[in-house]
Parts: structure tokens; sequence; C-alpha cells
């Protein structure tokens, strides 16, 4: 009786496991799906998404996109483009990511789009500052960076041509907003297939 209620104790432990595991693999998956490397001595202009942030000093999320953004950079001719509007605090997300990077040491070309307020938009507005770039990195949760990029596909199919991978995933990482990115992106698809909507998990 006693080791079956241990057993039972144990269940969500492992359900909890599962759960990260899963999200790991399905961001593993989309962090890499149809990216080449980049090139050496290309010069990469690396764009970041924002998340909504309440305040003005970056959220848990934010954080994570702008140190996984300032890790896929290379060389010192290349550009960091921050990329929101004001979704859910006063101070445009694109703000709040610059400063950040900025805190974190940061000191190269740094271009800030503060406007958008959905996935479509931070394509839409920054495709003006990714014209000159050789390389293309677009940095987020690993699900909706990929989202992006077939945005980015269908808006300008020459500039897409130019994505590489993003150094955005690393095992263990972030596990809990992995996870959650993934299981939100997951029913969005669902309800969008259902209803014809495209739904956005920012």
């Amino acid at each position: 009786m006693r080791r079956n209620l241990r057993l039972l104790a144990m269940l969500p432990v492992a359900a909890a496991g599962a759960f990260l595991l899963w999200g790991e693999v399905i961001s593993a998956r989309a962090s890499t799906r149809g990216l080449p490397e980049g090139r050496s001595g290309a010069r990469r202009t690396v764009l970041v998404l924002g998340f909504g942030n309440r305040t003005d000093r970056a959220n848990a999320v934010n954080r994570y996109r702008v140190r996984a953004a300032l890790r896929t950079l290379r060389g010192t001719a290349d550009v960091l483009i921050v990329s929101g509007g004001s979704v859910r605090g006063p101070v445009p997300e694109g703000q709040v990511l610059a400063a950040y990077a900025r805190h974190r040491g940061f000191t190269g070309t740094l271009l800030i789009e503060t406007e958008s307020r959905s996935t479509a938009e931070n394509i839409r507005n920054t495709i003006p500052l990714l014209e000159g770039a050789e390389e293309i990195a677009i940095v987020s949760n690993s699900l909706h960076a990929e989202k992006a990029r077939g945005l980015l596909r269908r808006e300008r199919a020459d500039l897409a041509a130019r994505l590489i991978r993003a150094d955005e995933y690393r095992f263990g990482e972030v596990p809990v907003i992995k996870a959650l990115a993934a299981a939100i992106a997951l029913v969005e698809r669902r309800r969008s297939r259902a209803d014809g909507t495209v739904l956005d998990p920012r």
C-alpha cells in the first residue's frame, strides 16, 4: 500500500518532467528546421522579437531572447535589430530589449523598431532594416521564431533566402518557458486550423 502511495505521489513529478522534455524536443526541432548554419565572415543581422513587458525592465522572456541574440552575433560588423511596440505596458518592447542588450554589454550597431503589435508587424516593419543583411537570424522562442521566418518567406522570399540558424536553443535552458511556448503554439495552431484564423503566439 505504501509503495503504491509513493508511486502515486511521483506521478505529478513524472508528468512535469515529461512536459519539460516534450518542450525541449519540440523547441530543438523548430530551431533548426530548414535552416543552414551561418557562413564564416558573412555580415550577420540578428532580429529579436519582443514579448509583452509590463514595465520598463526586461522580463524573463525578453532577457532570454536578448541573451540568445547576443550569442548569435559573430563579428563587429554584425547588426542587432530589436522589435516590438507597447503591447502590454507603457514602454515599447523594442526599447526594453535595446536597454537590456546595452546592459549586457553590447556596443555594436543596434536598430530599434517600436511600432509592431504582432508578429506579422514585427516582420513587415523590420524588412527595411534587413535589406543590407548578408545573413539573417530571427530570435524568439523557437516556435515563434519559426512562425516569423514563415512570414518573412511570404513577404520577401529574397530576404528569407538569407535566413540562418540562431543560437536560441540550448538543452536545459529556460525549460519552463520552452514547454509553455510549445504548448501555447500547439493550441493556437489547432484553433487557427479549426476556425481559419491566424493567431499570434508572441
